[in-house]
């Protein structure tokens, strides 16, 4: 570490940046070859490395701030501002899966002959499936706020408990979501209707995977003692990331499910 007097830790060289954009430019080649070729070995090796980097990228980061105590107030905000900007960007990715869907469904085309949803598909009912995987994810995120609030008061076992009770939520909110894939009577290749409603809950799904595995991992973390009352950034940002993906799912379920009926 550099002695400068200044409030900013800064970095010894570090090889994670580099590998990982050589590896994320691969990924969109890899993506490129799946199109055409479905998938194949590049893929599957290019994942590997993008995941294999980014636990060690995440294991140094840790170490940093638990460990070496590197991470004072300044980091820890410049940390919640870099992911107020990444969840911001997030956001208007769902508003071009929105925007599609909104385009297509108030002024629908003629090859679709003018109706929506298209005739001969038959949707979810709203209040079944959709309704219970809503009130599943509302109730997680007021399980994580209930984790937050224990963490705060320094109550260890509550906070695991209630932290264990939002990743089983999530889990049964994926497996439903499987569940109603697989009750479908419409594909993919459906028409814009079947791209538009797999592609919106399908990336939706991606994120309560990845949101599912950062709990776990801040769970794991809370076991080991890693957090305190104050110093606790990793969890809080899993929390945002959380809620993020709780609204989203509420405006899914109001124009994918309910409106669309």
């Amino acid at each position: 570490m550099m002695k400068i007097n200044q409030p900013y830790f800064i970095l010894n060289l570090s090889p994670w940046p580099i590998l990982m954009a050589l590896n994320t430019f691969n990924l969109m080649i890899s993506n490129i070859m799946i199109m055409n070729f479905k998938f194949n070995m590049m893929s599957l090796m290019n994942m590997f490395m993008i995941i294999s980097i980014s636990i060690l990228w995440w294991r140094d980061v840790i170490r940093e701030s638990t460990f070496q105590g590197n991470h004072n107030f300044y980091i820890m905000n410049l940390i919640k501002f870099s992911m107020i900007l990444f969840i911001i960007s997030e956001m208007f990715l769902f508003i071009s899966f929105f925007w599609n869907f909104l385009h297509n469904s108030l002024a629908p085309s003629i090859e679709l002959g003018l109706n929506w949803p298209p005739k001969n598909i038959n949707f979810f009912n709203p209040l079944l499936i959709p309704l219970l995987n809503t009130i599943i994810l509302l109730t997680s995120s007021f399980t994580v706020t209930l984790t937050h609030l224990y963490l705060l008061n320094n109550s260890k076992k509550k906070t695991i408990i209630f932290m264990n009770l939002t990743i089983i939520l999530s889990i049964y909110f994926l497996m439903l979501q499987m569940l109603e894939y697989n009750q479908a009577t419409f594909t993919f290749s459906d028409s814009i209707f079947g791209s538009s409603f797999y592609m919106a809950t399908g990336f939706h799904g991606l994120h309560v995977i990845i949101g599912t595995i950062f709990l776990m991992i801040n769970l794991l973390r809370m076991m080991k003692l890693h957090f305190s009352f104050i110093h606790h950034i990793s969890f809080e940002l899993a929390a945002w990331y959380w809620h993020f993906i709780d609204i989203i799912w509420l405006f899914l379920y109001m124009t994918f499910y309910w409106w669309n009926n």
